[in-house]
Order: C-alpha cells, then structure tokens, then sequence
C-alpha cells in the first residue's frame, strides 16, 4: 500500500508516494507562491498528486492515506493551520478540509511538522529501539516532537512541542531570550553579522570558527551551550532515553554533538539523564516527506 506524503512548507510544498517500506517511489514539490490563496495552491498540490499515481501507475485501491505535515502554530484536532509564521496568508486556513473537496475517499492524517518527523525517526530512523525519546530540529528555528510511552505526544491542539520558545537566557543576544532566539541557525546568522559588521551566514560562522577566528568561536561555543542548556530543561522535564537531532545546524556533526553531550552529562538534574543518549536523525533527506508519509503507515 501506498501513501501520499504532503510536507507544507514556508517556501514550497513537497508530494511524494511512499511505500510501507519508507521508500519515496516518486516525487514533485512546488513553490508556496504568496501571491496565490491557499485553496489555489491546494488545487495545485491535488493535480500534482494526481499526475504522480498516473505515472507511477500506482491504483487508487492501492492508495492507503494522505499523511500531511505543517508548520505551527496549528490545529491538529480541526485540521487547519492557525498562524505559521511564514504563511501569513494560510493564517486559519482548513487544510483538511479542502483536502477532501480533492480526496474525499481516503483517510487524511494531519499533524505538526515536527510531530510527522519524530514518528518517522521511531519508524525508520535513529529511534528505533527507543520508546521514550525527543526529536530536536535545528534549523531556521527550533522545534521538536515528543514520544513516549510508545507513542506520540501530540497536546491538546497538536502543539506540543513547540520548544524553541522555551526560555532559555533572558535578554541573551537582545533578545527576550527564547531557545530559537539565541541558537538557532537565524540566530547564529544574525549574531555573528552584529559581530563583524558585515552579512554572515550561518555556515561562514561555523567556517570561521573552525578556523580561528576568535569572535566566532566564542559565538559558536555560548551556542553550543544554549542548545545544551535547553536539551538538559527537556531531559528534566521529560526523561527520554534519548535525544535525536536534525536539521541544517545539526550538519556540523560531532563537534556540536560532542558540546551538547559534554554540557549535559555535567547539567542534567538525575545520573540517567546525564547519560542520556543524543544521536543526530538518520533521515534528514525527505524527511518532511518521510514523515508526513508515516503518519499513514504507522499507529500513533
């Protein structure tokens, strides 16, 4: 059985037909033109669909669901993204609800973006023989999804999770303070501009620490510290078995999962939690798709 994986995101929404191996059979992604309404790019994600079971040959009998992941804020219970912040104009926009003007026929899974990837990585990727975890994305902002007990940890709207607005130092950065405010890779990019006075993105600051430069070392080493900071309030607050890591930030590798691990195995309240295991995520290529696809093929 296939399902039809939707990841909508602030630049593009990604289509894929994914098997109940996780393997992507096919694929196709447009761009979330702000020009155009919602319902419009729905039409247009709904002709693309279309046009990928034609040509894989793929059945409608064979078409188990459509899976669908979103940015936040959101409402998983009525299907509707609430206020994303990079899709203004999508701002209480029913989402599933236009979905079944399309696909009336099949199931409809939505949930946070975040959410649809921490299942993925229980299904697919490095939690796998975890039931008690936290998947971490780092990236243009940070954000994670929460399994437990064996299963997902959704709340009462489908916002849990939303940790990058956790705070984490007050007035760090001149900011309030927030996790993503101060070590995402937005706030990497914008600190170490303010620095040298000139733009830098976030891997020219990771470069230029790597290679000497005293300003971004010091930028890189407090980051470091702020994402352990805000890894060690989620493992007192949650006692995973573990941490799992991904997105862009994350693509530095060991040095930046040797500062997390180090900083936690010193600040974590409990002698389990300092030995928490933190992990990078194993699926970072179509992981949206992945993940909005297991949303169809496994229980949560």
């Amino acid at each position: 059985m296939i399902a039809i994986g939707i990841d909508i995101g602030g630049t593009k929404i990604a289509v894929g037909l994914v098997d109940e191996n996780g393997t992507v059979l096919a694929q196709q992604s447009l761009q979330t033109d702000p020009a155009k309404t919602p319902a419009a790019l729905i039409a247009e994600t709904a002709a693309v669909i279309h046009t990928l079971l034609e040509s894989s040959g793929t059945a409608p009998e064979d078409v188990k669901g459509i899976g669908v992941g979103a940015p936040g804020p959101l409402d998983a219970k009525h299907g509707r993204l609430d206020s994303p912040p990079n899709l203004p104009a999508w701002h209480g926009f029913g989402v599933v609800e236009e979905l079944k003007k399309h696909f009336g026929a099949w199931p409809i899974h939505f949930q946070n973006d975040a959410t649809a990837a921490t299942l993925a990585e229980k299904w697919l990727g490095a939690a796998r023989e975890v039931d008690h975890f936290i998947f971490i994305t780092v990236s243009t902002g940070i954000g994670a999804g929460i399994y437990m007990h064996g299963r997902l940890i959704t709340g009462a709207s489908g916002n849990a999770g939303d940790v990058g607005f956790m705070m984490i130092e007050p007035g760090a950065a001149g900011t309030e303070g927030y996790w993503e405010q101060i070590a995402s890779g937005t706030a990497i990019a914008r600190q170490a501009s303010e620095l040298l006075g000139r733009p830098v993105g976030t891997k020219e600051a990771f470069d230029l620490a790597a290679g000497g430069d005293a300003k971004m070392r010091e930028l890189i080493d407090i980051t470091y510290k702020r994402l352990g900071m805000g890894c060690v309030s989620l493992i007192n607050t949650l006692d995973p078995e573990m941490l799992v890591i991904g997105g862009g930030v994350s693509q530095i590798g060991e040095p930046l999962f040797d500062a997390i691990r180090a900083y936690v195995s010193q600040h974590a309240l409990s002698p389990s939690g300092r030995r928490t295991a933190i992990v990078p995520a194993a699926l970072n290529q179509n992981a949206g798709l992945i993940g909005a696809a297991s949303l169809v093929h496994q229980s949560y």
